[in-house]
């Protein structure tokens, strides 16, 4: 892979940290196998799916080409707009469905039964068939009299959809028969939210005055009206645990609870979010309210305190604010400090984000901001610019690095200038960057020093040859760096960007050859990775690319040097051991059988005990094993080598045997067990050969022990054996026997 063509030859976008949620609406589904509630989350080019029940991440969907613009779901399959396309989800993570049509961005989606209904910006309405992905109808409005804002399905009303327009009015279709069957004249304002309530023809309207009406539509009668006066009503959702309870959201973070019973606002649960409620929804008969917003957080509320007031049950947040500095935490490399110009310090995992820890909002009075809260304390500090963990090696541009005792300082000009600690000269200067140096992190072993700038540019120096060796842009310019002391990932926070972004280090994990990249080299632009991990295998190497060719390792280096077999040494190292080895395995031997209760009597008047019987004297007690045994594979292709000198063959087959098929081998050339001493001769000559040829000399000092051994066993005259005389090996030993 060259640089470029990739962008980086040494680090590859892996995945992101510590971002939950948009400024789309949340979807909630339920599993009937499992019985559990799952809310469902768009961030970026993918969604997040959590469990209720503990807001753990279940899935992480595939990525997409563009961000996502609109998120829904039906039972079996979770829809997702980017651009003019939308994509079919199966299992919350792989594409089985694309469908394609429209001519403007989608901003609206509605899952109907076999079918999905989608809006564009250009006012079109699409009716899709799921499964054929094909168009079953299409409806043209004239913007200028009725932009479609908002739409649902009302509850028993076969067939039949609800477009909310920008202008005000409502309009019921039968899709099925492709007919406007009624319409609503409005309240002068723009519908911005329909939403089911828990009877049957009746739904709320949310309208951007602030206005929320409960309207019988099967009679087109306005049962009560609200006022919100936060702004556009944002999202609504009703509780159905026996409880007439409403809940509205705001642009400014703050819900309302409303008594539908007593017509009356009951409660307010301010700042709930730091920006705007993008979505809530009551869980179907259960007291608990689930909540998300712009700020980067996912809340759960639960309704069990008196007054009717929601409280904090649990949550999943990040930084509200893009982070302004970021640095690893301990020698693991594992968690990274973030300081976010929310004024939060917060720490995320690259393990998995159930480690994720928020350590809160500095404050000066901690009982007052516990009585007034974060949002209204006075005495909180502003938002952390820079920190410091562990050893102070980070300080206002100046980073030293505890390996090399090497300073870098960041100058006005855009140079960098390498100071040595101990002799107190400079060393070296780095130009190159064309805007504001924002920060800059040394590798672990105090190689590379790897700076991020205001010209969007990520830029790798190696200290000792004092040249640029890597660089490539974002999209977005990098405001913080730091690199973990095990030297696998780069983190990285941005401008306007709420996550951290894991790099992943190619140098750990492949072959890079880093070179001086020429003066006038013009660096790629990079995506910014999403929250799912990267696993694209990488490119194969071009024939002209300047990277290093592996180095495949001769069988022999040279001809004159003895080399190993390099198998393991338990294929070899105990073959002399194989008897001792034995007695230790195996088990020890069975007690004999007792003697029977009856003893055995011969037939007859007068009883007599029968007498064991006794073998014949003239029968032989020796077996012949010659007889029994068959010639093996290693046998017969040591015969043959002694026609054509050849001995590769049984030593590849001696390679793959164990210690104990080896010794059987061994054995077995014996004429006492069936063999002949030419064979002996001929495995003798391999041995001879093996040295001679200088390769798997531990093997031939192994296999010749073995047959010394054993011969000795089996009566042989060893008079004299392994002296070496010009790397060869002499042998007197009588095979005559």
């Amino acid at each position: 892979m060259s640089a470029g063509k990739k962008g980086s030859a040494v680090f590859s976008g892996f995945r992101a940290l510590g971002l939950y949620s948009n400024h789309l609406a949340h979807v909630l589904r339920f599993h009937k196998k499992h019985r559990e509630f799952y809310v469902l989350t768009a961030v970026g080019q993918c969604f997040h799916t959590y469990n209720v029940k503990k807001l753990g991440i279940v899935a992480v969907s595939n990525a997409l080409p563009e961000d996502i613009s609109s998120l829904a779901a039906d039972r079996m399959l979770v829809y997702a707009a980017y651009g003019k396309l939308i994509s079919a989800f199966a299992k919350n993570k792989e594409v089985v469905h694309t469908y394609t049509g429209h001519q403007a961005d989608v901003h609206l989606l509605l899952p109907f039964g076999d079918h999905l209904i989608s809006v564009d910006k250009d006012n079109a309405v699409i009716i899709w068939d799921v499964e054929s992905e094909d168009t079953y109808l299409q409806i043209s409005y004239d913007k200028a009299s009725f932009e479609v804002s908002a739409l649902m399905h009302p509850s028993t009303y076969l067939n039949k959809i609800l477009f909310g327009s920008s202008q005000g009015s409502l309009q019921l279709w039968n899709i099925k028969s492709n007919k406007l069957l009624f319409t609503f004249p409005g309240w002068a304002s723009a519908v911005t939210v329909l939403q089911q309530t828990p009877a049957v023809d009746v739904v709320g309207v949310g309208l951007a005055s602030g206005q929320i009406i409960i309207h019988n539509i099967r009679f087109d009668e306005t049962l009560m009206k609200f006022q919100q006066d936060w702004g556009p009503v944002t999202a609504l959702s009703f509780r159905t645990d026996r409880h007439p309870i409403m809940a509205s959201g705001s642009p400014i973070g703050h819900i309302g609870l409303w008594d539908l019973e007593e017509k009356k606002l009951v409660s307010q649960m301010r700042d709930a979010h730091t920006t705007a409620i993008a979505g809530l929804t009551f869980l179907q008969n259960e007291p608990l309210l689930i909540t998300n917003g712009a700020d980067n957080a996912i809340r759960v509320w639960i309704f069990d305190v008196a007054g009717g007031d929601g409280r904090l049950l649990r949550h999943r947040t990040g930084h509200s604010a893009p982070p302004k500095k970021i640095q690893h935490n301990d020698q693991s490399g594992i968690n990274i400090l973030s300081a976010g110009q929310d004024g939060t310090l917060q720490s995320f995992s690259t393990v998995h984000e159930r480690f994720n820890k928020s350590l809160g909002h500095g404050t000066l009075n901690k009982t007052r901001a516990k009585k007034k809260g974060v949002t209204h304390d006075t005495a909180k500090l502003p938002a952390i610019t820079t920190f410091a963990s562990g050893c102070l090696n980070d300080v206002d541009l100046c980073l030293i690095s505890p390996n090399s005792g090497m300073l870098a300082i960041a100058l006005d000009d855009f140079t960098v200038h390498i100071l040595d600690m101990e002799t107190r000269r400079a060393v070296r200067r780095f130009s190159g960057h064309r805007g504001q140096i924002n920060d800059m992190t040394f590798s672990p072993d105090g190689r590379w020093l790897i700076t991020a700038s205001m010209d969007c540019a990520i830029r790798t120096w190696d200290l000792p040859s004092g040249s640029l060796v890597d660089c490539f842009l974002v999209d977005a310019a990098a405001v913080s760096l730091s690199m973990s002391p095990t030297g696998n990932f780069l983190a990285s926070s941005h401008v306007d960007g709420l996550g951290i972004y894991l790099w992943s280090n190619n140098t750990l994990c492949s072959m890079v050859s880093l070179r001086p990249l020429p003066a006038d080299y013009e660096p790629t632009v990079i995506m910014l990775p999403g929250t799912c991990p990267n696993t694209e295998e990488e490119e194969v190497l071009d024939a002209d690319s300047s990277e290093m060719l592996e180095y495949i390792s001769p069988a022999q280096l040279d001809e004159h040097l003895v080399t190993l077999s390099l198998l393991p040494d338990s294929r070899w190292k105990n073959l002399l051991h194989l008897d001792i080895i034995k007695d230790i395995t195996n088990p020890p031997p069975k007690l004999p059988k007792a003697a029977p209760f009856f003893i055995p009597t011969i037939p007859g008047l007068v009883p007599q005990f029968a007498l064991p019987t006794t073998p014949s004297e003239d029968q032989s007690k020796v077996v012949n094993f010659g007889v029994l045994v068959q010639k093996s594979t290693f046998y017969l292709q040591l015969e043959n080598a002694l026609d054509n000198s050849s001995y590769e063959e049984p030593v590849k087959l001696l390679r793959e045997l164990g210690p104990s098929a080896i010794e059987i081998e061994l054995r077995a050339l014996s004429p006492d067990m069936g063999g002949e001493v030419r064979v002996m001769q001929s495995f003798l000559k391999m041995i001879s050969s093996i040295l001679q040829s200088k390769r798997d000399f531990d093997l031939a000092q192994a296999y010749l022990a073995l047959f010394l051994k054993v011969r000795y066993e089996q009566s042989a005259d060893v008079y004299l054996f392994t002296f070496p005389c010009n790397c060869t090996y002499h042998f007197y030993i009588n095979l005559t026997q």
